[in-house]
């Protein structure tokens, strides 16, 4: 099996505190991969303001390397918008790889949003980046006292395989102050430096993305 970890979001753009966070989270639960999924359009994010996915990806790619960090764009090549239509296809489509969601803190508290998110939860298992200023929202939301009584401890981690969902682990990683927000305000046309190119090949489809 091939231990795979997911990350998904819009990268608008990818930052140095993605792939901090993806290097800590293979390191806590001993994974092979961690997978990108750069969206197409967050169904709860605006989009205006957001880049062409082939810039996404490509700035995406840049931050990845070097490392077992690969960007995707397979949701869009899925056709699918939401994250348990994502994960049921990945978990039929790749039967010898075993799947953890990532998720930071802050999108904890936005779980009960998201469509289907007790079937998620079920899935497969959840590990939790905790973010400082975000542990009193995450856990009066419904979904954390729901979850609550599958919450694994962190020394256990790296035996996530044999967790049965749902289980949750929260993973206490170093403040990272770096965010997309304060990146596109620096630089609102950061996309431009990636666009223009040849279309970026997608590692995990094995075809280009346009």
């Amino acid at each position: 099996m091939i231990l795979t970890g997911l990350l998904g979001g819009s990268f608008n753009p990818a930052h140095g505190g993605h792939r901090a966070i993806s290097l800590f989270a293979r390191d806590a639960l001993g994974l092979d991969e961690v997978w990108w999924l750069v969206s197409p359009g967050n169904p709860l994010k605006p989009a205006e303001g957001m880049a062409p996915l082939a810039a996404r990806l490509r700035a995406a790619q840049k931050m990845a390397r070097p490392g077992p960090i690969r960007p995707t764009a397979i949701e869009a090549r899925l056709g699918t918008r939401y994250t348990i239509d994502t994960l049921t296809e990945l978990v039929r489509r790749y039967p010898n790889r075993r799947f953890v969601w990532l998720m930071g803190q802050d999108n904890l508290a936005q779980f009960p949003r998201w469509r289907d998110w007790r079937k998620i939860a079920r899935l497969v298992p959840i590990a939790v980046i905790v973010r400082p200023g975000y542990d009193d929202p995450s856990r009066a939301v419904t979904a954390m006292g729901w979850l609550r009584r599958f919450v694994r401890p962190a020394t256990r981690a790296e035996h996530w395989t044999k967790w049965r969902p749902p289980a949750l682990v929260l993973l206490r990683f170093r403040p990272d102050p770096r965010s997309a927000t304060r990146l596109r305000d620096a630089d609102p046309h950061w996309y431009r430096r990636f666009s223009g190119r040849p279309a970026p090949h997608d590692a995990v489809v094995r075809r280009p993305v346009g």
